[in-house]
């Protein structure tokens, strides 16, 4: 870890606006990996967060949250400016994605970056080559107020060239992972009751988008050759998800796995794991598979936590994983096609020097975005806009 001048220390203070646990949604998790990471450095004074929830929601926050904004409350957001602006707060970091707030498109979230009297850095995690007019205004909008702007791969850069914002209000950095040692998959395994099994798995907040028919429909023509095969279903239905059809999606799932006769093959883990059980689950996996059946996915912290863990990766080609896994890192399967799925698999399986060279290769790229470096380049971006 760097070291500082005393003279930068504790001077400054950042506001994070976004989802934030004990809420269960990936950029909450994200965010709170974030600025646990940039809090070590003790560069700024202790962080604040202003939390998005969801409307009548209540949650038990840490002290880091100061402001709460209801999703579909405009007023919230321009109080929510008002109290930023009129805080210690000096630089605040927006994590966006179009979802997360209310209005047509999250088109609210501009009224809190209109009224905000302080410098925005704005991290953009859904980035799509053709959106509509309704939310490319939205774009534009946050955009022009965001003194920055950080995404995640190098493909997203283009997509917002297109959309005529500069390239040197970009900057690129990567999604984190945890910094966890590289270890076989046979290690963990018994202390997870999976010894002797070879370990498929998914994971993350589950919903139709994720594709996992396709990936139980591949088992079929392989169990029979390799009967110890189970995949792991890791993760609960995605809250959002569960307001509009309950758990329509999983029950599919699970009809699915009846009806192929793969009960023995298929194991679902219905719960929101913590970062500590998630981690020992993917160390334990031998082929992690992520089946993202919207080409557009642009980041995917399922796919960084398995490239983190040092997994041979089996994806369909949507973007972000064709920029993780280009140079050999990862096979890439058609999208819905089970037949391409399975015979990815099947190659992995054959090969075992195949597996570990992916293996290998997913783990020494990882290296360049732990939690650690991605804080790092965090850090000197806030202070290159604070300085000036």
């Amino acid at each position: 870890m760097q070291k500082l001048s005393l003279s930068n220390v504790n001077e400054k203070g950042i506001a994070y606006v976004s989802t934030y646990p004990p809420r269960e949604c990936g950029i909450a998790n994200f965010t709170k990996d974030l600025i646990d990471a940039i809090d070590r450095f003790h560069e700024f004074r202790p962080s604040v967060v202003i939390a998005i929830n969801e409307k009548g929601a209540i949650y038990k926050y840490d002290r880091r949250v100061k402001f709460q904004i209801e999703r579909d409350s405009i007023d919230d957001y321009v109080q929510a400016a008002r109290y930023a602006s009129l805080s210690k707060v000096d630089l605040v970091n927006l994590q966006h994605e179009f979802g997360l707030f209310g209005g047509e498109w999250g088109k609210y979230v501009n009224s809190f970056l209109e009224d905000l009297q302080k410098p925005v850095i704005t991290t953009l995690h859904t980035i799509i080559p053709n959106f509509g007019s309704a939310a490319r205004t939205v774009l534009e909008s946050i955009a022009h107020h965001s003194a920055s702007i950080v995404v995640t791969t190098r493909t997203a850069v283009q997509l917002l060239k297109n959309y005529n914002i500069k390239r040197k209000k970009i900057n690129v950095i990567p999604h984190g992972c945890p910094d966890v040692p590289f270890v076989t998959s046979e290690r963990p395994k018994p202390s997870l009751g999976l010894k002797g099994r070879i370990v498929l798995s998914t994971f993350g907040l589950i919903n139709r988008g994720k594709g996992i028919q396709y990936a139980i429909r591949a088992l079929s023509s392989l169990v029979k050759k390799e009967p110890r095969i189970l995949y792991l279903v890791i993760g609960e239905t995605h809250p959002e998800v569960r307001k509009i059809e309950g758990e329509r999606y999983r029950k599919r799932l699970m009809r699915l796995v009846d009806e192929l006769k793969l009960g023995k093959h298929v194991r679902f883990y219905n719960r929101f794991l913590s970062k500590r059980e998630l981690i020992r689950y993917l160390q334990a996996t031998d082929i992690y598979i992520t089946t993202y059946v919207d080409r557009n996915q642009i980041s995917s912290g399922t796919l960084v936590y398995a490239l983190g863990t040092g997994k041979a990766i089996i994806s369909t080609p949507y973007l972000h994983a064709e920029e993780a896994l280009a140079d050999g890192r990862g096979l890439i399967c058609k999208f819905r096609n089970p037949t391409s799925i399975a015979e990815c698999i099947n190659r992995l399986l054959e090969d075992p020097e195949l597996r570990l060279r992916l293996e290998r290769k997913a783990y020494a790229y990882s290296r360049n975005f732990t939690w650690p470096k991605v804080a790092e380049k965090y850090v000197k971006l806030f202070n290159r806009f604070l300085k000036d």
